[in-house]
């Protein structure tokens, strides 16, 4: 299998992926531009269309490449996508390429929001998780609470540590700074984000990131550890640091408005 991230709009990552075949499938498809060139450029056939969430930037190429490839689209149950589509929640799979994708409900960045699980892919695990996770990040909580994107979050640290994460956004540089303000002795963190910047400055992407990595850096996932509790109650002193809810909250809006 080979997996292949497609820059979009400003910082999107359009993933796709194929086998030996020539079959593919595509990952919120908000674009239907650079997957229609990378499928003439490879020479594959788009078999499925997978969406985590409603937003445009996800959404807006869906319709385009449906109706040009024939291509099955496998989209969140309670969200609006475009029709027709197969309507996924937790618990579901969907079988394409030869692999089975475990869905996931992960609410907080939207209300419906859903991911991708492969377990069993040559290269390791492979997590499509939208918008509800970054590498060193998460998603603003437009639609979903704090305890809905700590208990999505916490389904997401509890995969493989092996298990790739295909995050939607190019956004890591910018969680790195932030996740630095908040744990500025991690020493895992300051090593990543120097590899980063080096991605960066060659024109290459930060992403795939893991499971095992994004427990050691991203704040978000570490809202247990004793020191993002105390850094989340410096600064927001009406927190409670033994409730990671109350963390993951007071993190989510510091980073918000965090320059």
């Amino acid at each position: 299998m080979k997996l292949i991230p497609l820059p979009a709009f400003s910082d999107n990552y359009l993933w796709l992926l194929h086998d030996a075949a020539g079959h593919a499938l595509v990952v919120d498809p908000g674009d239907a531009t650079p997957v229609f060139d990378a499928l003439q450029r490879l020479g594959l056939q788009l078999r499925a269309i997978l969406v985590t969430h409603h937003h445009p930037d996800h959404v807006g190429g869906v319709a385009a490449l449906r109706d040009a490839t024939g291509a099955q689209v496998y989209g969140p149950a309670r969200e609006t996508v475009p029709e027709p589509l197969v309507r996924l929640q937790q618990g579901g799979t969907v079988e394409v390429l030869g692999l089975r994708l475990a869905v996931l409900d992960v609410p907080g960045h939207t209300a419906g929001h859903i991911a991708f699980f492969a377990p069993e892919v040559e290269g390791g695990p492979l997590l499509f998780c939208g918008d509800t996770l970054f590498s060193g990040g998460c998603g603003r909580l437009f639609e979903g609470t704090p305890a809905q994107m700590l208990a999505s979050l916490d389904q997401f640290a509890a995969l493989p540590g092996a298990t790739r994460v295909c995050c939607a956004h190019e956004y890591t540089l910018s969680n790195l700074k932030f996740a630095r303000a908040v744990e500025p002795d991690n020493q895992a963190l300051r090593d990543y984000q120097q590899h980063c910047e080096g991605l960066r400055a060659q024109g290459l992407p930060t992403l795939p990131s893991t499971v095992a990595l994004e427990r050691a850096i991203n704040p978000f996932l570490r809202t247990r550890e004793a020191a993002v509790a105390a850094a989340a109650q410096r600064h927001d002193p009406a927190v409670n640091p033994a409730d990671p809810v109350a963390v993951l909250a007071a993190l989510r809006a510091w980073k918000n408005g965090f320059q």
